[in-house]
């Protein structure tokens, strides 16, 4: 998947979730997406290379980078918890949409309960 491809694949999967917030917190070449005023996606490019950060299960981020060549450990973040998507082959629409409802749901998941509850409704 290219690079552009790759930021409009995020954004669309990104803006059709229940209440996310596009915005432009950090500059206007840094899109900042937020559920509740948490970030759960950043899209830039650094240094020529366009990216989509994302929040990731620690121990699914490093199978993740192990397995995809297009996912790094996150760019300018906490390595641990964030994880960096790149133009690559091994990089799929689906994947991409996964990962980002991912990093959605483990935003969700330390809301408080009553959040949670208006966000997903059972």
């Amino acid at each position: 998947m290219d690079s552009k491809s790759l930021q409009a694949c995020a954004k669309r999967v990104a803006l059709e979730l229940p209440f996310t917030e596009h915005c432009w917190p950090f500059g206007p070449e840094y899109d900042v997406f937020k559920i509740n005023g948490k970030i759960f996606m950043l899209m830039a490019v650094a240094h020529g290379r366009a990216h989509v950060s994302l929040k990731s299960d620690p121990e699914k981020s490093l199978l993740n980078q192990q397995i995809y060549r297009g996912i790094e450990p996150g760019y300018h973040l906490n390595k641990k918890h964030w994880i960096s998507l790149y133009e690559a082959d091994d990089i799929t629409p689906e994947l991409v949409a996964d990962l980002v409802l991912d990093s959605w749901n483990l935003v969700v998941d330390k809301l408080p309960i009553k959040d949670q509850k208006r966000i997903r409704p059972a």
